[in-house]
């Protein structure tokens, strides 16, 4: 009974591992974000660049801060995501935050 609990147990925890992601969070500084029509641009427009989990905004700052998936998407490809509606992103932190399920 103890080495069947045992064996379970490894395969839990062996799954959980597998189901694992890496989340990372990069700010980036968006000049062209002057306003509230401005704040609702990006976040309707980088809603659909794949792998976000979350996005912030603060237009006095002029930042937009993502959370995301690192194996769906990149930082390059946030960057291009803006580029699609003519804004330009500047990374001003990037940092990976602990894995999660």
């Amino acid at each position: 009974m103890q080495k069947f609990l045992f064996l379970f147990a490894v395969a839990v925890l062996a799954t959980t591992n597998l189901a694992a992601k890496e989340l990372r969070t990069v700010v980036f500084k968006v000049m062209q974000m002057e306003c509230p029509n401005c704040e609702k641009k990006v976040k309707k427009n980088i809603s659909f660049e794949k792998g976000l989990k979350e996005v912030e905004t603060d237009v006095k700052k002029r930042t937009v801060t993502i959370t995301y998936d690192a194996e769906k998407t990149s930082v390059e490809k946030l960057k291009q995501g803006f580029e699609k509606f003519d804004y330009e992103a500047k990374v001003i932190s990037d940092k990976a935050l602990e894995k999660k399920k």
